[in-house]
């Protein structure tokens, strides 16, 4: 369990609205990013909001990595898109890949304002912490 997990907060993107809009197209691309990553696409579930009041139904797009998951949420009518990469380092140290993926899919939004976040997950306990029996 213990991994990165990276969050991105993107305003204002400059963007082709297809990015937006479009949850086919936004998961191929998703899954084009996750491989020249060098991380390993399992699955993916892409859906498309509809349309409401505040204009053009918004996008997200999952895809499920041997490692963990990508997942990006988009708001068309705020020019907004919210990303969240997760990968488990059991294996080995997936923690640039995951980078490159997020630092990938930023550009392709092209947002004016980007708020990140980086969390370290499943610190490993020391062994005089793990219960007997574990």
């Amino acid at each position: 369990m213990q991994g990165l997990h990276l969050t991105a907060d993107l305003h204002d993107c400059a963007c082709e609205a297809q990015w937006l809009l479009d949850a086919a197209a936004l998961g191929t691309r998703c899954v084009q990013a996750v491989d020249r990553s060098g991380l390993l696409a399992v699955a993916q579930l892409c859906h498309t909001f509809p349309a409401s009041a505040q204009g053009p139904g918004g996008v997200t797009a999952t895809i499920l990595l041997a490692e963990s998951h990508l997942c990006v949420h988009t708001w068309p009518e705020q020019r907004a898109v919210t990303l969240d990469v997760y990968v488990c380092n059991f294996g080995g140290d997936h923690s640039a890949k995951a980078q490159a993926l997020l630092d990938e899919l930023i550009n392709l939004f092209q947002p004016e304002t980007v708020q990140k976040h980086r969390l370290q997950r499943g610190t490993l306990k020391a062994a005089s912490q793990t219960p007997a029996g574990c």
